[in-house]
């Protein structure tokens, strides 16, 4: 399994946003990108609830 990169997901959840307010994207297109960004938020929570408990198991 790949490792995942948060900087990487927080710069493609950047470009989603510059993409949805652009008035020139279809509402098509904005359907999917909400749901990539919904997989992406997703994501970088798992990752960063699993980095606070690496952190905490290490403070024990």
């Amino acid at each position: 399994m790949e490792k995942f990169d948060y900087a990487r997901a927080m710069a493609e959840l950047e470009g989603i946003a510059a993409k949805v307010e652009d008035p020139k994207t279809s509402l098509d297109d904005i359907g999917a990108l909400v749901k990539r960004s919904s997989e992406l938020v997703k994501s970088c929570r798992e990752y960063l609830r699993t980095v606070r408990e690496d952190i905490e198991k290490e403070e024990e």
